[in-house]
């Protein structure tokens, strides 16, 4: 969905998906930026949450009439329905970025 916003095209590549991957764990309740995560990605956690707490914004507050190709692509069950699943509330990603 990034791909769709010129706010997103000044991130770092390697940065954009480290915090694509943070706000997932986050989502799902799988954990948080663990040290081996840290080490392979070069990003400590608090390097990546101003743009975690962007990400969530844009999916919780992106317009649902225009663009819809990539929401309706991952809607879809091949691709886990992942589109579907609800953004965080922005307190509680606040509390989950403060745990890791």
């Amino acid at each position: 969905m990034t791909l769709q916003e010129y706010d997103y095209a000044r991130e770092s590549p390697s940065k954009l998906a480290a915090s694509c991957l943070l706000l997932a764990l986050a989502m799902k309740n799988l954990g948080g930026w663990t040290p081996t995560l840290e080490h392979y990605s070069g990003y400590c956690s608090q390097d990546l949450h101003p743009l975690v707490k962007r990400l969530n914004f844009l999916l919780t507050y992106q317009p649902r009439d225009k663009l819809k190709a990539v929401r309706t692509k991952y809607s879809q069950r091949a691709f886990f329905e992942v589109a579907k699943i609800a953004p965080l509330d922005m307190l509680k990603l606040e509390e989950k970025l403060k745990s890791c």
